[in-house]
């Protein structure tokens, strides 16, 4: 080999290893070092928990392990399916991760129900992290065999938000009202309303077309379907307890958690579990304030019942508790002993 020859073969290497050297380049030549995860789930790109808790946790995950975990978003159903798919979809390997209200698979479920009971809930942090230990204690090993969990939460207070204004408990009386999971069916149904059941993102077509002319919905989640523009009055619970809110989950297959290695399960289990719940707590209880004040700003009407009205719809929403328990027992469970254990859990995490 001529020496001129031979300079231009070292003067190529070292051009190729520059090139290399590259943070874009380097990842894309170790790519097959890289595992990448898709997250599917059922709102809005701009909703609260895909802008302020599942795209940076995705961020943190792929900081932590250097680029060798990587989570790939995909919002609002896009990978196709229902909403009530979305747990099926962990579960089978469809995806890899899901978010998803336990409530959109009515019944399969039975444990995870007692938060969505009416009044159960109070503070949002508590609340979620009773839940998630809930999870971990009696929920993983039973109704979630084969699932991996990752966190579970709730969201906000529930509120009533209306066509018409809704000041005291007859007025619910007659009314089409969306509710989003099977207990929280059967409570409006006791109150008084005509129950739809429905998920989220059905919610404005269903409001536009007359189908319903009201939801219950947290005030957080309201901006992301414009429902101050669709109704007008919102009624709010002023009272220690909450109507009611609504289970949700982060679902990953478990084969594939199990085929991770060990640092990458140790990133994933440090980032979700409590944490993640307590976070999520907090993010949704934040994001009631901005969606309220949309509706404020909008001119629309906010009724605020006081304690005594409250009280009776605590009276009138007992039924759903009794009947809940005696279902629960027909599959196994001690409900009266599952309520008495969040409610102390949820005191606990208040602490």
């Amino acid at each position: 080999m001529t020496h001129p020859t031979r300079r231009k073969l070292l003067a190529g290497s070292a051009t190729a290893l520059a090139a290399l050297s590259a943070p874009g380049l380097m990842r894309h030549a170790y790519a097959q070092d890289v595992i990448t995860l898709r997250l599917h789930q059922f709102m809005a790109p701009v909703a609260t928990l895909p802008t302020h808790l599942l795209k940076p946790w995705g961020q943190e995950i792929e900081a932590a392990s250097e680029g060798r975990l990587v989570i790939e978003h995909f919002d609002a159903m896009s990978l196709g399916g229902r909403p009530g798919d979305l747990i099926d979809q962990a579960r089978d390997g469809v995806v890899d991760i899901t978010v998803t209200l336990t409530g959109y698979t009515p019944g399969r479920f039975p444990g995870s129900e007692v938060f969505e009971l009416p009044f159960i809930m109070t503070d949002s942090v508590a609340t979620a992290r009773a839940y998630n230990k809930m999870i971990e204690d009696d929920f993983q090993a039973s109704e979630f065999a084969g699932i991996k969990i990752l966190s579970g939460w709730v969201h906000g207070p529930g509120v009533i938000h209306s066509a018409e204004p809704i000041t005291k408990l007859e007025d619910m009386s007659g009314k089409q009202m969306r509710a989003p999971t099977r207990v929280i069916t059967d409570l409006i149904s006791e109150l008084g309303a005509t129950a739809v059941g429905m998920p989220l993102p059905q919610i404005p077509e269903a409001l536009s077309k007359g189908v319903i002319n009201g939801t219950v919905i947290p005030w957080e989640i309201t901006p992301s379907i414009k429902l101050a523009e669709l109704v007008h009055n919102h009624t709010e619970f002023k009272s220690t307890e909450a109507l009611y809110t609504a289970t949700f989950v982060m679902a990953m297959n478990q084969p594939k958690y199990d085929s991770l290695p060990d640092d990458l399960k140790a990133i994933i289990d440090a980032t979700t579990g409590d944490k993640m719940a307590a976070a999520t707590g907090k993010i949704m209880a934040d994001g009631d304030a901005p969606g309220r004040k949309i509706a404020v700003d909008a001119g629309n009407r906010i009724i605020e019942l006081d304690q005594a009205e409250v009280d009776r719809w605590k009276a009138a929403s007992q039924p759903v508790i009794e009947r809940w328990v005696a279902d629960a027992q027909g599959k196994g469970l001690d409900g009266a002993a599952l309520i008495e254990k969040a409610r102390k859990l949820i005191v606990e995490m208040s602490v």
